[in-house]
């Protein structure tokens, strides 16, 4: 086997080939064999078959004569006799190469009298002697061409030699017909070689002439990856793709042709196609640019179509930049090509952008238009000049500067939708003088045909603040057929409110209403206009509900729209005074954000009819009767997109609006709902201070509402998050005392042992004890609080009365030496807290219960003689002892048998 055979089949490396090759060429050369005048391979007595050959899947594979770029002809010429690629063996191209074995000696030879024919056509070409510089270089070119087409045919099929018989039979046996043998032996070949590509190959032309076109197409794509550069294939692949209605496989099959034939427009047309039809907008127009960016200038046509298809499409996707950019490279790569329908793209896609100086200029420049501008010249200082550069600026600042636009001068061959955005962007550039004409010209069209350029011009002079250019142009559309629209009457009914004129105005938004009752736009100015007007009844009605709950549940932006109507809707019934509606109003706004926690705490919105008007009402109701949330993430979700119009900010200072109305009215109870309802939307507080607000919200609804159960509960949380606030605990005794619970005492007791210095819990626990009977244990709490403070009068006072209570029972030792310690403490309270109507009323009141009449006598008759105390924050008739005091000494008078007296002192002190 020869060498070349040898490097083909892997057996040897590439520099043993080389080795290998110069050493026979040495040897044949020390032998002095005789070689023919005529080098070409073609010329010989005894020709070399053609290196064309037949691959074994069935296809052939034709070479060219065709020279790469950079590389001399001579190099081909020398790499085509060595490898016996000659032109004349274009003819045969049947032979199969895998049975033919080329003699290396004849290649070596014949090689060597081509490069030497090839020096002398240079040197008869260029007149010039070939250095050995150049040999060198077409030598070591040789050796790149070598290695470069050795590795193709080494890589252009991975089918073992001792298989090619066998893929051989096999697509001799599908040519047959017998396709169950082929099947069979392709598989073989497959479990043996599985890396090469003609056996699936041929398995797709048997699959496909079957009719099975899946499996024909699975086969087909195996195939096409294990030999990637066949874009025809690729091609065949997608169109079955298709027919399978495949569309991304299909796009797959294109992007693999387009990755080996680049510059093929037809594969990035189609693939663009299929692109669009799938949705993927970005990636079409991607394949749309390099299209463009493909196309040779004789094909303008083709391109200024494309581009304006692009234009259209990116403005369509609101892709407003992208659709400019694609026609200004359209307008400068082929300006002759620019029609009308160009000029009014671009034009359109400038001013919808507010590029109106750029569409002018455009306008200018492709449509023949004129623009006469005010000249200005400026008078210069004659003095000479120190040199020549201050002569030259002084001439240039004598230049003639352009003024204003004064003149427009437009071809009658424009078409008059070019006309109206020329007259577009000069309103913008402020220049309204030369438009009379042009004006004139457009009025005296028909509005029911160009009704759309009559709302594009006085939009335009809407915008720039000529409200009365723009309603004789408007006033003609609404009286159209065709274009009375409710966007129109908008327009109008706004240049009206420019203009002053209200009352026509309201008449132009109730038309708008009436045509197009989901505008809140319209809804919203129409209300303001009622309200100025002083029809507040008028202005509500504007600001009914545009949706049903069906669709407010499904339907986010219509609950978007519900939303901001019921904010201002809320905002005038607050003005107005109409409490008991804007309550409605902040009730269903907030039962909208709140619907997940409503469902959590239980409470729904009912109507209630019992004061004979219709009002909403928040009430507590059992599970059962709630609609049951499957999904809340979802719900939440939901729920936020709804409610995004409002931030959270605002939905907080709703919810305490709502809530501090609600108890001015003395709604109580919806309040203390409403906070529950909240508590449990947990996404709406986003920090521990809300959270805290909510909850004192919750226990004064709570307390206001006498719900002192779940008053206890909000102020027990509050008082293990912190017993250090004075406030707490006078919240918490004033709901104790009105709740009669006693399960307060446990807790007290449980707070007691992790925080054992507290004063506050000293005081409850000795109250709890003292009420219960448990004296030594109350004793022992007062002191606890008196050695913290022994100067604070409520201390002594405590301490003094519970050894009252201890010498008052019946078994007591010592119990003169108790009631003497009693009264060492009340007389120290006195002391700390002087003479006055409470201190005296105390004594007497101990000296009553010691069964000491005749001196508690004479202390409640001195504090009848004095006045109440003045305690800031409370009223007089709160700390006013005179009904107690009264109270006390009637029924001392009464046990004495003074009744007369007893009767008198009642009607003095304690009748209403």
């Amino acid at each position: 086997m020869s060498e070349l055979n040898d490097y083909l089949e892997g057996k040897i490396t590439f520099e043993e080939f080389e080795e290998r090759r110069e050493e026979r060429i040495a040897k044949e050369k020390e032998e002095k064999v005789e070689v023919s005048d005529e080098g070409e391979i073609g010329d010989q007595d005894d020709p070399v078959p053609s290196t064309s050959k037949q691959c074994v899947g069935g296809t052939r594979r034709r070479k060219t004569d065709k020279t790469e770029e950079g590389v001399s002809p001579s190099v081909h010429k020398a790499f085509a006799s060595m490898l016996g690629d000659g032109d004349e063996d274009e003819g045969d191209e049947d032979q199969e190469d895998d049975d033919t074995k080329m003699d290396w000696k004849d290649i070596g030879e014949e090689g060597e009298d081509d490069n030497d024919d090839d020096d002398d056509d240079e040197e008869d070409n260029d007149g010039n002697d070939i250095t050995p510089g150049d040999v060198f270089a077409l030598e070591m070119e040789l050796n790149r061409e070598n290695k470069k087409m050795l590795r193709e045919r080494r890589h252009r099929s991975k089918l073992p030699r001792a298989l090619r018989g066998l893929m051989g039979e096999a697509n001799i046996r599908y040519a047959r017909g017998e396709k169950e043998d082929a099947v069979l032996m392709c598989m073989e070949i497959i479990r043996q070689a599985p890396l090469a590509y003609e056996p699936f190959s041929t398995l797709a032309m048997i699959y496909e002439d079957q009719g099975d076109m899946e499996k024909a197409l699975q086969f087909g794509l195996i195939a096409a990856h294990l030999n990637p550069s066949d874009c025809e294939e690729w091609v065949k692949l997608a169109d079955m793709s298709l027919e399978q209605d495949n569309i991304k496989q299909a796009i797959i099959c294109y992007t693999k042709a387009i990755k080996y034939d680049t510059s093929n427009v037809q594969y990035l047309w189609e693939r663009s196609s299929l692109y669009e039809q799938v949705g993927e907008h970005k990636q079409a127009m991607d394949g749309y640019r390099r299209i463009l960016s493909l196309l040779p200038p004789s094909d303008g046509e083709q391109f200024m179509q494309l581009s304006r298809d692009m234009a259209k499409s990116y403005y369509e996707s609101s892709e407003l930049p992208s659709a400019i950019g694609v026609m200004e490279e359209a307008l400068e790569r082929h300006p002759e090509l620019v029609s009308h329908e160009c000029i009014n793209m671009a034009a359109e896609l400038f001013i919808a952008n507010h590029q109106h100086d750029k569409a002018l200029e455009a306008l200018v420049k492709f449509c023949n238009i004129v623009l006469r501008r005010e000249e200005k010249t400026e008078t210069v200082d004659r003095t000479p000049a120190k040199d020549n550069e201050e002569e030259e600026q002084k001439k240039t600042d004598c230049e003639k500067e352009s003024g204003k636009i004064v003149e427009v001068l437009v071809p009658e061959d424009v078409p008059v939708d070019i006309r109206a955005k020329l007259m577009v962007c000069l309103i913008h550039q402020h220049v309204f003088k030369p438009l009379d004409s042009m004006l004139t010209s457009l009025m005296e069209q028909s509005p029911e045909e160009l009704g759309d350029l009559y709302l594009d011009v006085s939009e335009a002079f809407m915008e720039e603040g000529e409200y009365n250019s723009a309603l004789p142009l408007l006033s003609a559309l609404v009286c159209s057929e065709r274009y009375n629209l409710a966007v129109v009457w908008l327009r109008h009914a706004e240049c009206l409110k420019a203009l002053g004129h209200l009352e026509v105005a309201v008449k132009s938004y109730s038309k708008v209403v009436e045509m197009a009752p989901l505008h809140l736009d319209a809804r919203l100015a129409l209300s303001t206009l009622q309200q100025r007007l002083g029809r507040p009844n008028m202005a509500l009605e504007a600001l009914e509900p545009m949706y049903d709950s069906e669709t407010l549940a499904h339907d986010a932006s219509a609950a978007q729209q519900e939303l901001k109507l019921l904010l201002h809707r809320s905002t005038l019934l607050s003005s107005q005074g109409r409490t008991d509606d804007y309550i409605d109003t902040l009730i269903t706004m907030l039962s909208m954000l709140l619907k997940v926690g409503m469902v959590r705490a239980q409470v729904c919105v009912v109507s209630d009819t019992s004061s004979g008007v219709k009002h909403l009402k928040l009430v507590k109701v059992s599970r059962n009767k709630l609609t049951k949330i499957d999904d809340q993430e979802a719900a939440y979700l939901d729920i936020k997109g709804k409610t995004s119009v409002l931030s959270r900010d605002d939905w907080w200072k709703l919810l305490l609006r709502c809530l501090a109305v609600m108890c001015d009215v003395k709604r109580f109870t919806e309040a203390e709902l409403l906070v529950d309802s909240t508590l449990e939307y947990y996404s709406f507080y986003d920090d521990r201070v809300k959270r805290k607000e909510l909850e004192y919200l919750g226990l004064s609804a709570a307390f206001l509402d006498r719900n002192f159960q779940k008053a206890y509960n909000y102020i027990r949380l509050m008082l293990m998050d912190n017993n250090e606030r004075t406030q707490l605990w006078n919240v918490f005794n004033q709901v104790i005392l009105h709740s009669h619970d006693a399960r307060h005492h446990r807790f007290c007791l449980r707070l007691m042992l992790k925080n054992p210095d507290n004063h506050a819990l000293y005081l409850l626990n000795g109250h709890t004890s003292l009420v219960s009977g448990t004296f030594k244990h109350a004793l022992g709490q007062y002191m606890q609080a008196f050695r913290n403070q022994p100067n604070h009068p409520l201390h002594c006072l405590c301490v003094g009365l519970t050894f009252f209570h201890m010498a008052c029972q019946r078994f007591v030792m010592k119990r003169h030496a108790v009631i003497v310690q009693g009264f060492s403490f009340l007389w120290r309270y006195v002391e700390f807290r002087g003479h006055c109507q409470e201190s005296l009323y105390n004594v007497g009141r101990a000296l009553h219960q010691l069964g000491l009449n005749h001196l508690a006598l004479h202390y409640y008759e001195k504090a009848l003689a004095l006045s109440p105390l003045q305690l800031e924050g409370m009223e007089d008739d709160q700390v006013d002892l005179r009904r107690e005091i009264g109270h006390n000494l009637s029924l001392i008078y009464q046990s004495s048998g003074n009744k007369d007296m007893a009767r008198h002192v009642i009607y003095t002190y304690c009748t209403v």
